[in-house]
């Protein structure tokens, strides 16, 4: 992983826009795709406000929402709006992501004239009733489709998302889609445990008691199988819900998140980083626009970080990833007694220079924070 470590800054571009919303997504999206035009023309205002305030990018990701619904002169003028404002390093990682239902192989070569050259595929299960129960437009046989097509346009850097821990949802069954997937070979893979976020549609329908969750124990077993399935498949669990294949398939732009590298994030509901000040836009296409339309900063809410919240930020997103954290986060009586009862009891490991979570810690990573730090 330290091969993608950078100190080059990574831009974020949030495209909040879908033709329906998932049932257990809870990122800011519209699916009112009238406002595109007028989004795209604040986003170019947006970034002109920031020209010059960041050096150079050399990770640009395009999220979303389904960034894929931009039309191909949508999306080439915001990549020409991007090189006027910024600079990009040679080597920029540049990612997409798209729903397999968006994609034409007409698109995907479009894509790579573009410059992208990593794509993350909202898979999220090879099958069919999963794909119904989570509220996804597409098919497995459309994944397949459009994974073929992938390759055959001359990606080489795919990633896919996958959820697991749906109710009722067996060993057997992920590991199906875990062997599906990996028949494409992708470089990267996410795979997340579905939440219950309180607004979304799954969410007030378990909060009725109307589903039933798999349950914690069982949840814990799937994570332990999907990290010993790919681990043993050669893929390394570099962060709890993310495996690559290889050091140098790792996201590079999303280590910047994990090591409190600058990033700044553009488009309704983004948020930015930079020293010890994060802010966040307004989640309101609307409010975004209107925003800019004034000449003003759609900035919803900003903080600065004491030394000590950025040191506990550092525990909290350090032992979500294999590289850990350092000893120096560490006070030295926390060092002395509750490290050594973690590490005897196999949730660290206390190595040269770091601490690192071992996957039985992964499993209780947001808690070792609120044992080391003190």
């Amino acid at each position: 992983m330290t091969n993608n470590n950078s100190s080059h800054p990574g831009l974020y571009i949030h495209v909040p826009f879908c033709r329906t919303k998932c049932l257990y997504c809870d990122f800011f999206s519209s699916t009112d795709l009238a406002l595109m035009p007028d989004f795209l023309a604040a986003l170019e205002q947006e970034a002109r406000l920031y020209a010059g305030d960041f050096a150079v990018f050399d990770t640009l990701y395009l999220g979303g929402g389904t960034p894929t619904l931009l039309t191909p002169e949508q999306l080439d003028g915001l990549f020409k709006n991007l090189r006027r404002t910024f600079t990009f390093a040679p080597d920029t990682e540049i990612t997409l992501e798209a729903n397999p239902d968006d994609l034409t192989r007409e698109k995907l070569d479009f894509f790579r004239e573009l410059g992208i050259n990593r794509l993350s595929l909202g898979v999220q299960s090879f099958d069919e009733a999963e794909l119904a129960f989570l509220g996804r437009r597409h098919t497995a046989r459309q994944t397949r489709q459009a994974l073929h097509w992938i390759r055959a346009a001359g990606f080489a850097n795919l990633s896919l998302d996958l959820i697991y821990g749906l109710p009722g949802q067996t060993a057997t069954a992920w590991t199906r889609s875990l062997e599906k997937a990996l028949k494409f070979h992708p470089e990267h893979l996410s795979c997340y445990q579905l939440t219950w976020a309180p607004g979304t549609v799954l969410g007030k329908k378990q909060a009725r008691g109307e589903i039933e969750p798999l349950g914690e124990e069982a949840e814990a077993e799937l994570f332990l199988l999907t990290s010993r399935f790919l681990q043993e498949r050669g893929y390394l669990h570099y962060e709890i819900s993310n495996f690559a294949r290889g050091d140098d398939n790792c996201s590079r732009h999303n280590l910047k998140y994990w090591n409190h590298t600058p990033y700044l994030g553009l488009g309704p509901g983004a948020h930015s980083f930079q020293g010890t000040r994060r802010g966040w836009n307004h989640r309101s296409v609307d409010r975004y626009c209107l925003a800019l339309q004034a000449g003003a900063a759609p900035v919803a809410g900003a903080e600065e970080l004491s030394p000590e919240q950025l040191r506990l930020e550092a525990l909290c997103l350090g032992f979500r990833t294999r590289e850990g954290v350092s000893p120096d986060l560490l006070s030295p009586s926390v060092r002395q007694g509750i490290l050594a009862d973690l590490a005897k009891g196999e949730l660290v490991r206390v190595l040269p220079g770091k601490i690192v979570p071992t996957l039985k810690g992964f499993l209780v990573a947001d808690r070792l924070p609120l044992w080391l730090g003190d």
